[in-house]
């Protein structure tokens, strides 16, 4: 099992001076063809064209993965500046007699929802489109950018042209990427079938923090996407699953906010195993969301439990097959609490049954 290290891209481009925040116009750092690149006021190995790969290439040496989280599309600030298209070979995009740029793939009417004055959709329809994400995408990879998590093309800003597009070009590459979709907000079984051969993994519910209601959401979710047989479809030259969000464990900031105050995660240690546990049976990936460099020893020994570690890397028809919820409250102040797998679970031969006395998960198999 490998580890990710993701940055937030968007916000690595962008400056971090006054009056720059989330839905800010004009504090990116883009190049010359409309891409953004990291600000090498914040990133200084990144000067001159090199972009992540100093970053890239330490954390490749510490036995990681190194991923960064991007946008739709173009930036509207490319758009402003209506910046040449890259084409092959580092020239300009040429196309009907004449070289393509940025206002002419735009679409300022598909903005993403949350980040309306940053990024946009692009034509699909224009071959300059292709070209530009090709570019984006090419840029990536030479970087040694390993993970990739696509943003504003999913759930309520679904653009099924640019995954599409973007899918293609990474079965292209030499480097290979891992193509993740977010956000999740009102995702259905039926509306990822639409996308799940296309990556290899995508968020299927809205952002997830540490409250008991955000996890207790979670189950029906996973119940509905398992009985669509789509944990471990066949995905981009593999599998895909859907991702139910980060683990909020250990030391976190406040919601929207890019660094401190940190606090301690508000979720109960049953609750923190509740949590784990359910990610495990449904084999969504494990995005932590704490602090590693500040991390305690009960949150560490959580999120390496080998028995779950396995149950998530190596199990198969992973189901809900009993469900009998009748409480609101979480499992740390109700009789019927829920009891986590860590503390109670049997097998017999290659089947595993976690039993929380209101929902039940059944898996198959073994690491060997």
């Amino acid at each position: 099992m490998e580890a990710t290290l993701l940055l937030a891209f968007g916000s690595t481009a962008r400056r971090f001076v006054p009056g720059a925040y989330t839905n800010s116009l004009g504090f990116d750092v883009i190049d010359e063809w409309g891409r953004p690149i990291p600000d090498p006021v914040r990133w200084p190995s990144s000067k001159g064209g090199k972009g992540f790969t100093s970053v890239a290439n330490q954390v490749h040496k510490m036995g990681l993965k190194f991923g960064i989280h991007v946008m739709r599309g173009i930036s509207t600030q490319a758009v402003n500046a209506n910046t040449p298209i890259m084409g092959p070979n580092g020239l300009p995009h040429q196309e009907r007699g004449r070289n393509w740029r940025a206002r002419d793939i735009g679409l300022k009417n598909e903005a993403c929802k949350w980040m309306s004055a940053g990024f946009m959709s692009v034509d699909p329809n224009l071959a300059a489109s292709k070209a530009f994400l090709r570019s984006l995408y090419e840029q990536y990879a030479e970087w040694g950018v390993d993970f990739v998590k696509h943003d504003c093309v999913f759930g309520d800003d679904l653009n099924v042209n640019e995954i599409i597009t973007v899918s293609e070009i990474l079965k292209d590459i030499e480097h290979p990427i891992v193509y993740s979709l977010s956000p999740g907000t009102h995702v259905t079984p039926n509306m990822a079938k639409k996308i799940s051969s296309l990556v290899n993994m995508y968020r299927v519910t809205g952002d997830d923090w540490d409250t008991w209601n955000d996890v207790k959401s979670h189950f029906n979710v996973s119940r509905d996407f398992a009985r669509h047989g789509l944990i471990g479809a066949q995905g981009l030259l593999g599998k895909s699953w859907p991702d139910l969000d980060m683990l909020p464990f250990g030391r976190l900031s406040s919601v929207g906010a890019n660094e401190g105050p940190y606090r301690t995660s508000n979720l109960t240690l049953d609750e923190q195993k509740t949590q784990m546990t359910l990610w495990a049976m449904a084999k969504s990936p494990l995005m932590f969301g704490g602090d590693l460099r500040n991390i305690d020893d009960k949150t560490l020994k959580l999120i390496t439990n080998p028995m779950l570690l396995d149950i998530n890397a190596y199990s198969t028809n992973n189901r809900e097959i009993s469900r009998n919820l009748h409480t609101k409250h979480p499992p740390s102040v109700n009789s019927t609490r829920i009891q986590s797998f860590l503390d109670s679970y049997t097998t017999r031969g290659s089947k595993i049954v976690s039993s929380n006395k209101t929902r039940v998960w059944i898996a198959y198999g073994s690491k060997t």
